[in-house]
C-alpha cells in the first residue's frame, strides 16, 4: 500500500475526506459527580477524581507502589496457589475460574505480600486484589497473610494490611472460614510481641475480611467512600425491612459512629501511616 493512503494510527477513516479519532478508552466518567476525565490525568492523580476526590479502585501493585519508597519492594510467597479442597464447580470448574484469573491479573491470587521501606522504615505490607475472584480470601490469602505476620514478630517490623474483598471465597467453604480465626491468632501473637498493625480498608471491605483482620488494627483506617461492613446494606434492609440512613456503612459513617481511627485521602495515606509508625514504635 502506498505511504499516503496508509491509515495513521488512532485515525478511522469513514466517507470520503472524512476522518475519525479513536478516543475509546482515553477518557472516563467520574462515577460520583459525573465529570468526564482523561485517563492519564486520573492516573497521574492514583485513580482519584480531580473533579470531586472520588476515590475509584486502585489495584495491589499500584497500592504497593504508593506506598513502599520509591515503588521498590521484594514480594513473598508468589508461588502459593490453592489446591482446590473442594473440587468446586459451578458455572465453571473452580481451577479454571482460578487460571483464567492467573492469566487476566498475573497474580497467583487475591494478594500480594511485599517488604520494604515506607519513608525509611522498614515494614511488611499486604495488598488484596479486587479484580481477583472479588479479592476473596482463600487459603491462599490466608496464609500469605499470617506469614508476612510471623515475618514481622521475627524482625519486629511493622505489619500494615491493605485490605479490598468481598469476603470469604465460598469456592473454598469451611477452609476459607478457617482463615478469620487462624489471621486472628496471628496477630493476637503479633500484639503479644509489640509491633505494630496498621489496617487501611477501601472500596469495598466486606464479609468475612471486615469480620476479622480488617478491623483489628493498632489503628484502623479507611479510605474516603469506602464501602465497609459484613453483609451488604441491600441484605440488611430486606433482613430488618427497615430503610437505612443515608451513607450507612460507608467510611464517614463508620467514622462518626466510632469503628473507625481515620478516613483518609489516597495521597495523603502514605504520610499518615508514616507519622502513625512514629508514634507506636518511639
Amino acid at each position: 500500500m502506498a505511504w499516503f493512503t496508509r491509515q495513521k494510527p488512532g485515525v478511522q477513516g469513514g466517507a470520503e475526506g472524512e476522518k475519525k479519532v479513536r478516543t475509546e478508552g482515553l477518557w472516563l466518567k467520574c462515577e460520583s459527580c459525573g465529570q468526564i476525565i482523561w485517563k492519564k490525568a486520573l492516573d497521574e492523580n492514583h485513580q482519584v477524581c480531580p473533579n470531586c476526590e472520588h476515590h475509584f479502585h486502585l489495584d495491589a501493585r499500584a497500592r504497593l507502589a504508593l506506598l513502599f519508597d520509591g515503588g521498590v519492594y521484594t514480594e513473598h510467597d508468589s508461588a502459593l496457589v490453592s489446591t482446590d479442597p473442594l473440587r468446586f464447580a459451578d458455572a465453571k470448574p473452580y481451577t479454571e475460574r482460578l487460571a483464567a484469573m492467573q492469566r487476566a491479573t498475573s497474580l497467583s491470587d487475591a494478594l500480594i505480600s511485599a517488604s520494604g521501606t515506607l519513608e525509611g522504615r522498614p515494614v511488611n505490607i499486604c495488598a488484596m486484589e479486587l479484580k481477583f475472584i472479588g479479592g476473596s480470601m482463600g487459603a491462599v490469602v490466608g496464609e500469605k497473610i499470617t506469614r508476612a505476620i510471623e515475618r514481622s514478630i521475627a524482625d519486629r517490623h511493622p505489619v500494615i494490611i491493605v485490605s479490598a474483598s468481598g469476603g470469604a471465597r465460598m469456592q473454598e467453604g469451611a477452609v476459607s472460614l478457617m482463615q478469620l480465626a487462624k489471621i486472628s491468632a496471628a496477630l493476637m501473637r503479633l500484639d503479644e510481641a509489640g509491633v505494630p498493625y496498621i489496617s487501611v480498608m477501601t472500596d469495598p471491605t466486606t464479609g468475612g475480611v471486615t469480620a476479622s483482620f480488617a478491623m483489628l488494627g493498632d489503628l484502623n483506617l479507611a479510605e474516603p467512600g469506602a464501602l465497609i461492613g459484613f453483609a451488604g446494606p441491600r441484605v440488611i434492609e430486606q433482613t430488618i425491612r427497615q430503610k437505612l440512613p443515608e451513607g450507612f456503612q460507608r467510611s464517614e459513617f463508620l467514622l462518626e459512629h466510632g469503628f473507625l481511627d481515620a478516613v483518609v485521602k489516597r495521597s495523603e495515606m502514605k504520610n499518615y501511616i508514616a507519622r502513625a509508625l512514629n508514634f507506636f514504635c518511639a
